[in-house]
């Protein structure tokens, strides 16, 4: 059982996707959390310009005009500007908040499918040993009644039994046959579906090596349990950060009421350098540093809606982890009564099968003795047959609600 379990967290697809959903989130958290760095940014550039006419102008003293701004018409620039949110009204910070919690939700999501991958398998793993063990009950039942009609067919050949006693033997044993068939077909069934949820070939001849009858283990009580769950389950803790994520989501609403406040950086270098006077086609390096305030006089009430709408989401989160909280509540109990119930109707399968062995055994030496009716015999090998039956779905029934009740408590 624990080799189909780990085995499945290496080949299962549904796993997979949710991994990499965390992978997606782990990514994004950090994409977010950049914008509280400073930013470095390039820009760079060619322009070809128009020939035009020098800005020139002439005195009679100088044998020469005077040029004040030559013609150049080839441009290169080159501008690196660095930017460092100094204060924006914690809306940043805030957005950081939300993606980190978000990447912690998607974590115990991970965590959730895991567990749930886990009381798949193990109910896939002992349906299966049930269909198994079913079909060695059945195999050894058609064996009982080959006996049974090999004995009165012997009979019918002394005159000791009549025809119509053989057929009723006949009939048995074409219907446990019929239950043979269907037991093997189970079989294959239950091992394609182990397969399926494991991620292997579904043709893979998979072979149980866990006892059915293993050790049962021993739980705690049932409020201990429910205070158990309400501190491990995945579901839980993946809620809880969503309700730190959607209070967070409110500071956020509300950085709209705040300034918005940069420090903004530009180193330059240019030919020309429109910044130097007389323009001269050389390449010229200027810079300047600057901050840069932004703030929302007036938008109409966006923000106060905002916000209204933001701590509506954040109250129906909490709500959601309440109604969570109740339902893990109700699952661990349901759970727990269910593994109760299992435990006692296996002491019952067990005297039942105690019982029935017993009634066949009698039976069948008193029909080989001539004291007990063909009927009788039938009945007693019909019984044994549900007995076993009844045994083995309690033994399973029980292995399911285990794992149903250790998913339940986030073991």
């Amino acid at each position: 059982l624990g080799d189909a379990v780990r085995l499945s967290f290496d080949k299962s697809k549904s796993l997979h996707a949710s991994l990499m959903k965390v992978q997606y989130a782990d990514a994004k958290a950090g994409e977010v959390g950049a914008i509280l760095l400073p930013s470095v940014k390039f820009n760079g550039g060619y322009t070809k310009l128009s020939d035009i006419p020098a800005a020139q102008f002439s005195l009679p003293i100088l044998p020469a005009p005077i040029t004040l701004s030559p013609s150049i018409v080839n441009n290169f620039s080159a501008r690196v500007t660095l930017q460092q949110p100094l204060f924006t009204g914690f809306k940043l910070q805030r957005s950081v908040d939300i993606a980190d919690y978000a990447a912690q939700a998607t974590q115990k999501e991970f965590d959730r499918d895991k567990s749930d991958l886990t009381f798949n398998v193990k109910s896939a793993y002992w349906n299966l040993a049930k269909a198994l063990e079913l079909e060695k009950v059945v195999d050894e039942n058609v064996g009982q009644v080959k006996v049974h009609l090999k004995d009165v067919q012997s009979w019918l050949a002394q005159g000791l039994i009549t025809n119509n006693e053989v057929l009723k033997v006949q009939v048995q044993l074409s219907d446990v046959q019929l239950r043979q068939i269907d037991a093997r077909n189970n079989v294959q069934l239950a091992k394609i579906m182990l397969n399926n949820v494991i991620g292997l070939p579904l043709d893979t001849d998979t072979q149980l090596t866990t006892n059915i009858l293993h050790e049962h283990k021993i739980f705690d009580t049932l409020m201990a349990l429910i205070k158990q769950a309400h501190e491990r389950r995945a579901e839980i803790k993946s809620m809880e950060y969503r309700v730190q994520a959607s209070d967070a989501a409110v500071s956020l609403a509300q950085s709209g009421w705040w300034p918005q406040l940069y420090l903004v950086g530009n180193y330059i270098t240019a030919r020309p350098n429109q910044r130097i006077f007389p323009t001269q086609d050389v390449f010229k390096d200027t810079w300047d540093v600057g901050v840069a305030v932004s703030v929302d006089l007036w938008n109409w009430g966006t923000t106060v809606r905002q916000t209204d709408q933001a701590r509506a989401q954040h109250e129906q989160t909490k709500d959601g982890l309440g109604q969570l909280r109740d339902a893990v509540a109700l699952e661990v109990t349901r759970d727990y009564l269910n593994l109760t119930r299992a435990k006692e109707r296996i002491s019952v399968a067990e005297q039942g099968v105690r019982q029935a062995e017993e009634n066949y055994r009698v039976t069948s030496g008193k029909f080989k003795q001539g004291l007990a009716l063909n009927s009788d015999l039938l009945d007693s090998e019909v019984a044994l047959l549900q007995a076993k039956t009844n045994y083995t779905q309690s033994i399973v029934d029980y292995e399911l609600a285990e794992a149903s009740l250790e998913r339940s408590i986030g073991e």
